[in-house]
């Protein structure tokens, strides 16, 4: 792809927690965005999005990305069918998730390491009853059977639980996790997280886009581990806080696992340490005054 001095690329969902810190750096590198919301009417859709340095519009005409950012886009719109009708597009840029790579019934370990060959398996999903997994498996299925079929040029992001600093007013479920665990809670659960950053995954959608030999998939994660261990790094950022000592049951801690990097730095990306991402994500709860404590 070429620079990007006046360039149109259009985001979709753009009022959500990763979609508005791609716009944020789309609009950073020079890019002309175009910004769908639900409810353009709504300013906790909005403002944080049009206080933003740049140019906004609406649609696809003239873009030459799409960044989608809900794949229910991908069966409840014409957008698919725009990216194939619009020739100035030139890719399709997908937001799908760890949780269709890694749910395929293969017992995970301290020695197992997850790339982008892996598939959730949507049977496995559901006997276990794993809907948000399964959910996510469809959605990025569905999508690279209409990238097919309507031969569009696609690549798919696929981060873990995505933390950091939030730009829209209202809390995200992935910043949520973050807020439990620090908001006073008694034990903390026994659960294994895949970090990265939201900055990380919003550049990693640009590279996607610009980087002329981009495709497949893109797994994001900057580490996996036990909420523990988390725990232990929250105490040494932040001693003054009322953290949880224990953790929620006695069974055997989630055992934690790797997953690939190498896709990822291909693209150039670089990994923020968990370390600044977890105490970014705070400071920004401490700002927006949704720790109680």
């Amino acid at each position: 792809m070429s620079g990007a001095e006046s360039k149109v690329v259009c985001v979709t969902g753009a009022s959500g927690y990763i979609a508005s810190w791609l716009v944020k750096l789309l609009l950073q590198h020079g890019y002309t965005v175009k910004a769908t919301v639900r409810d353009p009417n709504d300013p906790k859709k909005t403002e944080h999005l049009l206080a933003l340095d740049g140019s906004f519009d609406s649609v696809v005409d003239g873009c030459e990305g799409v960044f989608i950012r809900h794949l229910l886009f991908i069966t409840k719109s014409r957008i698919p069918r725009s990216c194939a009708e619009v020739q100035s597009i030139k890719r399709v840029v997908i937001t799908s998730s760890m949780t269709a790579v890694a749910f395929n019934g293969e017992p995970l370990a301290p020695d197992v390491v997850i790339d982008e060959t892996w598939f959730s398996n949507a049977a496995v999903c559901e006997k276990s009853k794993l809907w948000y997994m399964l959910s996510k498996t469809l959605a990025e299925e569905a999508a690279w059977k209409s990238a097919k079929e309507n031969a569009i040029d696609m690549v798919a992001i696929n981060p873990g639980l995505v933390i950091g600093p939030f730009l829209q007013p209202t809390l995200n479920s992935s910043v949520e996790a973050v807020l439990k665990l620090v908001n006073g809670a008694e034990r903390f659960p026994n659960i294994t997280y895949r970090w990265f950053d939201v900055r990380d995954v919003a550049n990693a959608h640009i590279l996607a886009f610009e980087n002329p030999s981009a495709s497949g998939r893109y797994c994001l994660v900057g580490r996996v581990m036990h909420s523990s261990e988390v725990m232990k790094i929250l105490h040494e950022l932040f001693p003054d806080l009322n953290l949880p000592e224990k953790c929620a049951d006695n069974k055997p801690f989630v055992p934690i696992y790797l997953v690939s990097k190498e896709r990822a730095e291909s693209l150039g990306l670089n990994f923020t340490p968990v370390e600044v991402s977890l105490k970014d994500t705070v400071e920004s709860l401490k700002e927006k005054n949704f720790l109680s404590v």
